[in-house]
Parts: C-alpha cells; sequence; structure tokens
C-alpha cells in the first residue's frame, strides 16, 4: 500500500535530546543563580527534577504539556521564596531558549529536503521544542505538539489528527520515532504504520517491548528514503 505522508517525532529522532535538556536546565539554574539566589540556594537541578516528578501525578495536564508543568514547579518555589511569580515567565523563556538550541543529526537536513519532495512530512511530539526556532518548520506540511493539542503519544488521537491535517487516512501515513511503545505501538494502534528509528543499534530486549513488531527499521533518515 502507497504510503503518501511521512510522520516524524522529534527528540532522539532528529536530535539527541538528552544534552539539550541538560544544557537548558543548567541555563536556567545560572540564570536563578543571577536573579534569584535565594530560590538557587536551596534548590540544585537535580531537587527541582525530583521535585517536578512529583507534581506530576497531581494534574492530568501535566501528562502533556511539559512547558506548564515545569512553569507551575517555578512559580510554586518562586512564590515560596517571596519572588514575583512573574518571574517564572522569565525562567521559562529562558529554559525555552536554550531547549531549542539542538544539535541535529548530520542526516537530518538533506534527507527532509528530500521528503518534503516526495510524501506530505509531518512532525508529532510530546515535547516542546519550536521547529521554528530551530529551523525546520518550513520541511513540514504541519506539526503538532501535544502540550498543544491536548494529549500526548500513544493516544490515538494526536496521530490521527496529524493524518487529518494532512488529508490522509491512516493507512496511508508512516509514523517514525525512537520509542518503541510511544511511537511504533502508538502509531500502529492509531492504524498507521510505526516504524523504529533505532540510531544505536538497539536490541529489543525488555520484555515490555518485545511483543512489538515495527513495520521497518532505520538507522537514519537516508534509510528511511530508501525504504520509501
Amino acid at each position: 500500500m502507497t504510503i503518501k505522508a511521512v510522520l516524524l517525532d522529534l527528540d532522539d529522532t532528529l536530535w539527541p535530546v538528552a544534552p539539550v535538556i541538560q544544557h537548558a536546565e543548567a541555563s536556567l539554574y545560572q540564570w536563578m543563580q543571577e536573579h534569584v539566589p535565594a530560590v538557587a540556594a536551596n534548590y540544585s537541578v537535580e531537587s527541582m527534577r525530583q521535585r517536578r516528578n512529583k507534581l506530576v501525578p497531581t494534574d492530568p495536564r501535566f501528562q502533556y504539556d511539559l512547558w506548564v508543568l515545569r512553569h507551575t514547579l517555578l512559580s510554586q518555589i518562586f512564590a515560596e521564596h517571596d519572588v514575583p511569580v512573574a518571574k517564572a515567565d522569565q525562567a521559562m523563556a529562558v529554559f525555552a531558549d536554550a531547549r531549542n538550541k539542538v544539535s541535529l543529526y548530520d542526516d537530518v537536513v538533506p534527507a527532509l529536503k528530500v521528503l518534503s519532495q516526495r510524501v506530505l512530512l509531518g512532525s508529532v511530539s510530546n515535547g516542546f521544542a519550536d521547529l521554528r526556532e530551530i529551523g525546520l518548520a518550513s520541511h513540514f506540511r504541519t506539526s503538532i505538539a501535544a502540550r498543544e493539542f491536548g494529549c500526548a503519544k500513544p493516544d490515538p488521537r494526536i496521530f490521527l489528527a496529524a493524518c487529518d491535517a494532512l488529508g490522509v487516512a491512516p493507512h496511508e501515513a508512516l509514523y517514525v520515532g525512537d520509542d518503541l511503545l510511544l511511537d511504533v505501538q502508538g502509531a500502529q494502534q492509531a492504524g498507521l504504520r510505526g516504524a523504529w528509528m533505532n540510531r544505536h543499534s538497539l536490541e529489543i530486549k525488555d520484555e515490555r517491548h518485545q511483543h512489538i513488531q515495527p513495520d521497518a527499521e532505520f538507522k537514519n533518515l537516508h534509510d528511511l528514503t530508501k525504504w520509501l
């Protein structure tokens, strides 16, 4: 069956995300040391991460809106130290700016140029990277972020919304991502084909993943263009 549309995950599919988050959190903490030193004196990057994790179950929105999750945490700890909550907006601007300073995998730009000429191209992400700020938005016909849409992968609705935006049926779309559960299985359960972006030649060893059968497996986006 012909593939008319390709939907891509972002984090760890188009760029490695761990160093990006590490840099963003470090940039935020440096800002805090300069602008809200009383808060920085009582919190480290790790202790903020631990408190943020405890915050997640307290509001369903935190499951899909990571920006609001971080903003809520900052608002809480700023208020506890008599810092104007409005400074949380400034802090998040610092974090978001650093969050968009990604290092693309070498294959991404050349492959996107080819793919965007061959198929309808879209993205679906649970993160809040901004493709316009990163400089990739022009390659995509649609880009859906969980925080704006209102639910996150593997919810079928977010995959189906991307198909609707591109005007294709689910079976005419291929979703490509690095996470077997969220991306591959999530897409397949929504009626799309699901491909695994396995850049590091990982083996499926986890029992939670062994039942998942990707429709294709790629080491990079050049493999995807060849497969198409």
